[in-house]
């Protein structure tokens, strides 16, 4: 039975966790991160507790553990699973609170850690433009990985419904933004491309080191750059998924 790790205990992952009134489930009060584990090492670690750190500050969120303490709690995890490669998920919300939109002023945060597989390499993407909703680029929220997915949840949806993997969100000004959970280099005329965090795409562990690696320039990308680029990949914490083709 696989177990999960809950403020600093190991407990069995398909008993009750979070209490009712816990705001992350209440109001999605909160932030996470994906981390791959290969080979008992938690990849991109120092990268994915600078944006969880950051993003807590901007919220308010104190983080409970420092980042050693939240890197043996990765392992630990992990190895109570029996997995030397693993998608960890922490999870820190704002913990138990009344009613309404205020927290308590001394706020107790909850820290969840779960794991799983990671998952096998996924056939190239056919993917959509998504009708049904966009990405506010405006909003800072768009450069935190929050507890709120709702959007992306839609454009899934609507590109399952259009028979496609995945759909491209594209932000209030008609610009592309990023995949439903992962975001998008292009080829375009023989260098790789992918949309600023300006411009509404999450700022990614991966997208960075292949922005370093790849040496890819973040600038704004239109519809018809999607169009006319010669190849595409979707990216995210657990690796990297090639394009197959835009739909109309």
């Amino acid at each position: 039975m696989s177990v999960i790790w809950l403020n600093g205990a190991f407990l069995a992952a398909d008993k009750p966790a979070l209490l009712a009134h816990d705001r992350g489930l209440t109001l999605g009060d909160g932030l996470f991160e994906t981390i791959a584990v290969k080979a008992g090492v938690p990849l991109r670690l120092d990268a994915h507790l600078k944006r969880l750190r950051e993003g807590a500050d901007f919220l308010g969120l104190p983080v409970p553990l420092d980042d050693t303490g939240l890197h043996d709690a990765i392992l630990g995890l992990a190895g109570a699973n029996g997995l030397t490669e693993a998608a960890v998920r922490l999870t820190l919300t704002a913990g138990p609170g009344p009613r309404g939109l205020p927290r308590p002023e001394v706020p107790a945060p909850t820290l969840m850690l779960a794991a799983g597989r990671i998952p096998a390499e996924a056939p190239p993407a056919r993917l959509v433009i998504a009708r049904t909703t966009c990405r506010n680029e405006k909003s800072p929220l768009s450069r935190l990985k929050t507890l709120n997915y709702l959007d992306s949840i839609l454009a899934r949806r609507e590109a399952t419904a259009r028979g496609a993997d995945d759909a491209i969100l594209l932000n209030s000004q008609g610009r592309v933004a990023e995949a439903t959970a992962a975001n998008l280099f292009l080829s375009l005329d023989g260098h790789w491309v992918t949309p600023p965090v300006s411009d509404g795409a999450l700022p990614g562990t991966m997208r960075a080191a292949l922005v370093r690696n790849w040496r890819a320039q973040e600038r704004p990308v239109s519809v018809e750059d999607l169009h006319r680029a010669d190849d595409y990949v979707l990216t995210n914490a657990l690796g990297i998924r090639k394009v197959l083709k835009i739909l109309d």
